[in-house]
C-alpha cells in the first residue's frame, strides 16, 4: 500500500518548496504529475533566480512528458522559454501540438521567431492550424507584417478563421488598414470577432464611416452581433459626430436583446453625450442596473464638457454615497466640471477632498486642470502658482492651459513668456503660433506677429485649417474654412451672406480681434465670412426648418465671432444649434448660449 500524499502547504518561499519536494521523493510521488507541475508552476514566478532547480527536476523527471513543459512557457520570460525549449529537446523530447502554441507568444524577440518557425517546419508542424496561428500572431507583434503573410500565404488549407481574423488584427494594429480590409474581404467565413476586428480596426485609424460600413455589411448578412461589435460601432458613430446612426446602434442593441454590460453602456453614454445628447444619455445611465466606476466617471465627464457643473458635482456626490470610490479620472472630470462651469471655490475643495480622503497622488493632468480652473476664471497669478510648487516640471498641456488664460483676458506679457516656452515644446503645433500672433496682434506689436509667421515658415508648419461638420437627415457633411467643395456651394455662399446680413439687421456685430491681419476693419469681415462654422450653419438652414436642431462638430476651439454670430441666429432663425469644439459643447437656443459666454 503506498504512503499517502502529503497535504498540500502554501509554497511561499524555496525553503518551503525545497521541503515539500523533499517530502515527495521520499513518498516517491515527485515524479506525479500534478506534484510536478505544482513545483515547476512555483518555480516559474521567478526564472532567473530558480530556472536551474526547474531543469534540474525536469531533467531528472523519470518520465517526462510535453505536458510537464507546455504551461511553463507562457509564464516565462522569451530568453527563458527558448532555454526551456532547448532543455526539452535535449532530453531528447519532440514538442507535441500545445507547444509552439505556447512558446511562440512568449518568443517576443524577432530572431527567435524565426528560428522557432525554422523549428517547427522540420518539426512537421507546418499544416498544424494552432501552431501558425501563434506563429502569425509572433511576426505581427514584432511588425514584420511582410514575414506574417509568407507564412499566411504558406498556410493552405491549415488556415481558419482565426489564422484570417489573427491578418486582419494584426495588420489594423500596425496601422496597415487597407491590407487588413483586403483580408477581410477575402475572408472565405467570419466570424464576430473578424467582424470586430476590422471595425476596430478603422476606428483605431480614424476611419469612423468606413468602420459603420462594416457594420451595415455585417448586418446585412444577418449576421447577430454581440457587446463587443456594438460597443465598437457606438464608438465609431461618437467619432463621425454621427447621433441618428448612433441612435440607430442603440435600437440594435435593444432589439436584439444584447445585454448592457459595462463597457457597452459606457460607449452608449459616451456617445450620446459627444453626439450633444446629454438627457439621452442620463436616461441611459440611470437604467443601468448597475454602474460601475467607469460608467459614473462617463457620465461626469459627460455633465462637465456640457457646462453643466453643479450636475456633475451631484452625480459625484450620488457616486460617493453609494460607495463607488473616484479614482484619476474622476478627478479630472470633477475639475473640468468646475472649470467650464466657473466654480472656482468648488473646484479647490473637490481637488483637496479627493487627494486627501482617497490618497489619489496628483498627476499631470491634474495640475493642468487646476491651471486651467484658474484661468478661465481670470486669475492668472493662482494659475501661475500652481505651475510654480508642482512637484514635477510642466508639460506643454499645462503651459497650454496658461497661455490660453492670457490670451482669453488679455494678459500680453504673461501670455508672451509663457507663448514662446510652449513653442518650442510643441513646435509642429500650428494652433500655438497661431494663439502668440494673436496675443500680440491685439498689443499691435505687428513686427513681432511678423516674427511668428518667419517662425512657421522656417520650421515648415501650416496653419491647422478650421472644419466644421454637421448632421443632417443622418449624414455627415464636412466645411473647411474658405473652402467649399459641395454639390450645392453656391446655395451655401448665398444663405451665409443672407444669414449675416439677416442677423446684422438685428444688432449682430463682427468681432473682429480674432482676425491676424493688420488691415483695415471692414476688410476682415471677409474672411469670417467664411469660418467652417458658419459655413456648416448656412447648409444646415437651407435643410432644416424653424424649431429643429442643428448638431456641429468643429476641430478647433470656436471663435468669438462665430460664437456671437450663432447665438443671433438661433434666434432670427429659431434654430437650437449645438456646437461641440475641441474644449466642450456650446447649446445655443433663443439667442443666448449655455455657456453663458464663459468659455
Amino acid at each position: 500500500m503506498s504512503a499517502p500524499a502529503p497535504t498540500p502547504i502554501p509554497l511561499t518561499t524555496v525553503a518551503e518548496l525545497r521541503q515539500h519536494h523533499s517530502q515527495l521523493v521520499r513518498l516517491g510521488l515527485a515524479s506525479h504529475p500534478a506534484h510536478a507541475r505544482r513545483l515547476l508552476s512555483f518555480l516559474a514566478r521567478d526564472p532567473d533566480a530558480h530556472f536551474p532547480y526547474a531543469a534540474r527536476l525536469l531533467a531528472h523527471h523519470p518520465d517526462p512528458h510535453p505536458a510537464l513543459f507546455n504551461p511553463l512557457f507562457p509564464a516565462l520570460p522569451p530568453r527563458h522559454a527558448a532555454r526551456l525549449l532547448a532543455l526539452m529537446l535535449s532530453l531528447p523530447l519532440a514538442p507535441d501540438h500545445f507547444t509552439f502554441p505556447r512558446v511562440l507568444p512568449a518568443a517576443a524577440p524577432l530572431h527567435l521567431v524565426s528560428q522557432l518557425h525554422a523549428l517547427l517546419l522540420k518539426l512537421g508542424f507546418r499544416a498544424h492550424t494552432q501552431s501558425l496561428n501563434a506563429l502569425l500572431a509572433a511576426y505581427l507583434a514584432n511588425a514584420r507584417p511582410d514575414l506574417a503573410f509568407r507564412a499566411f500565404r504558406g498556410g493552405g488549407c491549415a488556415l481558419d478563421v482565426v489564422s484570417w481574423t489573427t491578418m486582419v488584427g494584426g495588420l489594423c494594429r500596425l496601422g496597415l488598414v487597407d491590407a487588413a480590409r483586403e483580408v477581410f474581404d477575402a475572408m472565405p467565413e467570419r466570424n464576430l470577432v473578424s467582424w470586430n476586428a476590422m471595425m476596430s480596426g478603422y476606428v483605431r485609424a480614424g476611419r469612423f464611416l468606413d468602420a459603420l460600413e462594416v457594420f451595415d455589411e455585417m448586418r446585412a448578412r444577418g449576421v447577430d452581433g454581440n457587446g463587443f461589435v456594438a460597443a465598437t460601432a457606438a464608438v465609431a458613430c461618437t467619432g463621425a459626430s454621427a447621433l441618428a446612426r448612433g441612435r440607430e446602434v442603440h435600437r440594435w442593441v435593444e432589439r436584439s436583446g444584447i445585454r448592457m454590460d459595462e463597457r457597452l453602456a459606457t460607449a452608449v453614454v459616451d456617445m450620446y453625450c459627444k453626439c450633444g445628447c446629454v438627457e439621452e444619455a442620463r436616461r441611459v445611465f440611470e437604467a443601468l442596473p448597475a454602474k460601475g466606476l467607469t460608467s459614473w466617471n462617463c457620465m461626469i465627464g459627460g455633465l462637465a464638457v456640457h457646462g453643466r457643473g453643479e450636475d456633475a458635482l451631484e452625480l459625484f456626490g450620488r457616486m460617493e454615497r453609494e460607495g463607488v470610490a473616484p479614482d484619476d479620472v474622476t478627478l479630472v472630470n470633477v475639475l473640468a466640471a468646475c472649470a467650464h462651469a466657473g466654480m472656482v471655490g468648488e473646484g479647490r475643495r473637490c481637488f483637496d477632498h479627493i487627494v486627501r480622503r482617497y490618497g489619489i497622488e496628483p498627476k499631470m493632468e491634474h495640475y493642468g486642470c487646476m491651471v486651467d480652473l484658474y484661468g478661465r476664471a481670470g486669475r492668472l497669478g493662482e494659475a501661475k502658482k500652481v505651475i510654480d510648487d508642482m512637484p514635477m516640471e510642466p508639460d506643454v498641456g499645462v503651459l497650454g492651459a496658461l497661455f490660453g488664460a492670457c490670451r482669453i483676458h488679455g494678459d500680453v506679457e504673461l501670455g508672451e513668456a509663457i507663448g514662446w516656452r510652449v513653442i518650442e515644446l510643441d513646435p509642429q503645433n500650428s494652433g500655438r503660433y497661431v494663439l502668440l500672433a494673436n496675443l500680440l496682434a491685439t498689443a499691435g506689436r505687428w513686427e513681432d506677429v511678423a516674427r511668428v509667421r518667419r517662425l512657421m515658415d522656417e520650421r515648415n508648419v501650416s496653419k491647422e485649417a478650421g472644419r466644421s461638420a454637421i448632421e443632417v437627415d443622418g449624414e455627415v457633411c464636412e466645411f473647411q474654412c474658405g473652402s467649399l467643395c459641395h454639390p450645392q456651394a453656391e446655395e451655401v455662399y448665398a444663405m451665409a451672406r443672407d444669414m449675416m446680413r439677416r442677423i446684422g439687421a438685428e444688432g449682430y456685430v463682427p468681432d473682429t480681434r480674432d482676425v491676424l491681419h493688420d488691415i483695415a476693419e471692414e476688410e476682415k469681415e471677409t474672411p469670417l465670412l467664411y469660418h467652417s462654422e458658419k459655413l456648416a450653419i448656412a447648409f444646415g438652414l437651407l435643410r432644416t426648418r424653424p424649431g429643429d436642431t442643428m448638431r456641429i462638430t468643429k476641430n478647433l476651439r470656436v471663435c468669438r465671432d462665430c460664437h456671437e454670430a450663432t447665438k443671433f441666429v438661433s434666434r432670427v432663425f429659431e434654430r437650437e444649434i449645438v456646437v461641440r469644439d475641441r474644449n466642450r459643447f456650446h447649446h445655443f437656443k433663443d439667442g443666448k448660449c449655455s455657456c453663458k459666454d464663459y468659455w
